[in-house]
């Protein structure tokens, strides 16, 4: 654990070369996010919904609402890798999607419900593909060339970052 409140798991290290076991550790992990992420928000009201999880950061609501939309957008970019050749994807700005109102203000559990049926499925397609699947490549702008290895492990990780600001956020409020 870190003391930095915006990366309370530490920031994403890339992991290199990715083995069957630590791939099996990424989709596990993708497997229990929204588990995780469901006991973290038990029982928040709106009023703690409505804080950020640190000065200058995202509500509770935001990260919970931008974690079904970034996880979407993985999901959907990581089959564009194994259905094209090396496409460019499209990515979008983060800040400008957690201001809209639909990330801003509205209620977290149709995002919950979207992350949980999303990760059955993405975790059900990622563990029918073979070994060399893994290594399809797709171009994103702003992070260059990424492998479905290495976009398992980043959202291996993701789901742990953002549960971690929120528990964070709750232990040190005493909620």
């Amino acid at each position: 654990m870190s003391d930095d409140l915006r990366y309370p798991i530490g920031p994403f290290v890339h992991p290199g070369a990715v083995s069957a076991r630590q791939r099996a550790e990424f989709l596990r992990a993708i497997e229990e996010t929204p588990a995780g992420l469901e006991r973290a928000v038990a029982g928040l009201k709106d009023v703690q919904l409505d804080t950020p999880y640190r000065d200058g950061g995202w509500t509770v609501r935001q990260v919970i609402h931008h974690l079904a939309d970034s996880h979407m957008h993985s999901y959907i970019r990581s089959k564009f890798a194994l259905a094209e050749n090396h496409p460019t994807i499209l990515a979008y700005d983060e800040k400008v999607w957690a201001s809209f109102e639909d990330a801003a203000r509205a209620p977290i559990e149709p995002s919950l419900a979207l992350i949980r049926n999303l990760h059955q499925r993405w975790v059900r397609w990622l563990r029918s593909l073979g070994e060399a699947d893994f290594a399809r490549t797709l171009y994103h702008p702003e992070n260059g060339d990424m492998s479905l290895d290495g976009i398992a492990a980043l959202y291996a990780w993701h789901g742990r970052h953002h549960t971690a600001q929120i528990t964070g956020l709750r232990k040190r409020m005493g909620w």
